[in-house]
């Protein structure tokens, strides 16, 4: 496809499929000139499309993409969207779509595609397709037809210019976490002239060696059988290095994997989300050093327009440090994370808060202490920021043995002891540069707005004004947020007064969403602070239909917080939704949005009951 106007799309759709066991998509396609292909999945129940694959990567050559669909209940259809750049010599173009049983890691080496395997170039050696030679040779028959009728991988070091080359067959890259048990064949000549390996290699480019042969066999064909524990996507890399002029050959065919570990001894992967709170029901597995401690307060702060509430709602619970104030210098609280299993990479991440006027350069640092509570590591300390919004941290940590991460708050004097609020915290396993997303299927209307506004447009016929896409502090004073709900520093949509006249509105539409049988929950946080603070509302646009219906409104200042709204529907028909901003009387009527995403409902809470502006200046609800 290739067109010359912009914004123009194809979509190839799939007809219903219904297949409930794992499968992998293989797709041959070229991206000449600018553009894009995205794969989505449309289950036959949901009115999402999810992403799963998508790449802008030019070539002048056919290229494989391996795309694994897991298991399911529900019929489902598999869509492309092909979107060149408009221009000439812009075109996306596809050869081949094939949908077969399995992981997209497993190969017979049967397709003439090689299941997407590829060598990591090397000018001297690299994996040949073996089985089908009609000379003379030393090299195997094919493991599964034992005849030269089947195919499978080989290098051979007469291939080698020089010793210590090193010949890589990689695996495409997995779409989705791989925990179980991989398999496969091999055949091995000359076992001292040749060091075989296989290892996986993250999105990061980091290497883990899973396997190597400890014993030198001449019975043929090995099968070979390796637990994988791996939280997120992966490649397989199998690696021969020759070290010798007679370095002899490797040969390795039928890889497959199973979701069951090939030991029963192995553990299950551990789920670090035991660590996780959010602090709505106690200080879950989190504790202070001693059980009477108070450095660190449970507390909830009602809507207002003079303190910040919590992170995840406006109005839920979060810790407060240094609510105590001692004259003694050096007054410390520890806050003692659950201890988690060593030998796993870890990403944590909190937000955090920073009340009042003192300084508090230092005043919290987080320690990781081994499994005999004794502090090993500093991986973390506050530095001066933006106060009066919540703020964003994170940090990678990995330790041999078992450990657990402690917060320590450090109050050092009456100048040096600002309060200090943490929320939100979560623990994944891997880095924190391949957990950014935790979903890696992202779905039409969701949007933090960190990159563009995800397909939202403005509604130019029925308004005065638009949203504007923003960081930081908005112009006007005593009215919108000072930074975004996402992670303190990053975009979100607001409508800035100053240039709208009163009454005027600003209305922002989805993409269109397909509709479901099924409820859906759209949740969003927003932000209503200043004076004269108009009117929010949320709207349901039926396609065939000319009066948008109201599903939720708030009028009025709410909070200097971003309070989290949660909104139910139902819609059947293709629709739309809307949000709309009306301007209040005053210039402090800035109205701010951010975090806007979709699920199937219904909301797991009765959704935002707010209807109040509170003026409380006090902490309450402290629970120890």
């Amino acid at each position: 496809i290739s067109f010359l106007d912009q914004h123009q799309k194809a979509v190839l759709t799939s007809p219903v499929l219904d297949q409930p066991d794992w499968s992998c998509v293989r797709l041959v396609y070229q991206i000449t000139g600018l553009g894009s292909l995205k794969l989505h999945l449309r289950p036959d129940s949901d009115n999402f499309d999810y992403l799963l694959w998508t790449s802008n990567q030019t070539s002048d050559s056919w290229l494989i993409a391996s795309v694994d669909l897991p298991n399911t209940t529900n019929p489902y259809q598999i869509l492309l969207d092909g979107q060149p750049e408009h221009g000439p010599g812009n075109s996306v173009a596809v050869f081949e779509i094939h949908i077969v049983p399995g992981y997209c890691v497993e190969c017979n080496f049967e397709e003439h595609h090689l299941c997407g395997y590829s060598n990591t170039w090397n000018p001297n050696v690299n994996w040949y397709v073996g089985g089908t030679v009609a000379r003379e040779s030393d090299l195997p028959l094919n493991d599964t037809t034992e005849d030269q009728r089947g195919h499978y991988m080989y290098v051979d070091s007469v291939y080698a210019k020089h010793f210590q080359e090193v010949a890589k067959l990689t695996s495409p890259m997995t779409t989705v976490a791989m925990d179980g048990c991989l398999s496969f064949y091999y055949y091995r000549d000359q076992e001292r002239g040749n060091i075989f390996s296989v290892f996986t290699r993250d999105q990061l480019g980091h290497y883990e060696e899973i396997w190597r042969p400890v014993v030198y066999t001449t019975a043929g064909w090995t099968i070979v059988s390796v637990d994988i524990k791996a939280p997120h996507p992966l490649e397989l890399v199998f690696e021969v290095a020759f070290n010798s002029a007679r370095g002899g050959y490797v040969a390795i065919d039928d890889i497959s994997f199973s979701p069951e570990f090939c030991h029963t001894d192995t553990e299950p992967t551990f789920d670090p989300a035991i660590a996780n709170c959010d602090f709505e029901n106690g200080f879950c597995l989190y504790h202070q050093e001693r059980a009477a401690s108070k450095e660190w307060s449970r507390v909830s702060v009602k809507p207002n327009m003079h303190r910040i509430g919590d992170h995840s709602t406006g109005s839920g619970h979060f810790l407060l440090a240094n609510t105590r104030f001692s004259s003694k210098p050096g007054y410390v609280g520890r806050l003692h994370g659950p201890f988690l299993p060593g030998n796993h990479k870890y990403c944590l991440r909190f937000y955090y808060l920073l009340y009042g006027f003192g300084k508090v350069d230092g005043g919290l640092v987080l320690y990781i202490y081994d499994e005999n509570n004794v502090a090993q590591e500093r991986v973390w300390s506050l530095t001066e920021t933006t106060r009066g919004v919540w703020m964003k941290a994170e940090f990678t940590y990995m330790k041999p043995m078992s450990s657990k991460v402690v917060f320590v708050s450090i109050c050092r004097n009456f100048w040096e002891c600002g309060l200090i609020a943490v929320d939100d915290i979560t623990i994944s396993v891997g880095d924190c540069q391949m957990t950014s997303s935790p979903d890696s299927r992202s779905l039409p209307g969701q949007c933090d707005f960190e990159t563009g506004i995800c397909g939202y447009t403005q509604d130019k016929a029925g308004d005065k004004a638009d949203w504007l896409r923003v960081r930081g502090y908005t112009p006007t004073s005593y009215t919108g947020p000072r930074g975004d709900h996402t992670n303190g520093v990053g975009h979100f949509l607001y409508i800035e007064a100053s240039l709208m006249r009163p009454g005027h509105k600003a209305r922002l539409l989805t993409s269109d969403l397909r509709g479901s049988s099924s409820p859906q929950c759209l949740i969003f946080h927003f932000h209503m602070y200043g004076s004269g603070t108009g009117i929010l509302s949320v709207l349901l646009r039926h396609s065939n239909r000319n009066q948008d219906t109201l599903l939720w409104r708030r009028r009025g200042e709410q909070s200097v917080s971003w309070m989290r709204a949660m909104v139910d529907y139902h819609c059947d028909v293709r629709h739309q939704i809307i949000f709309e901003a009306i301007r209040g009387p005053t210039l402090r009527s800035d109205i701010a949005i951010d975090d806007i995403r979709f699920t199937r409902g219904p909301c797991e809470d009765p959704g935002d009951t707010i209807s109040y502006s509170g003026f409380s200046e006090y902490f309450n609800e402290i629970e120890n």
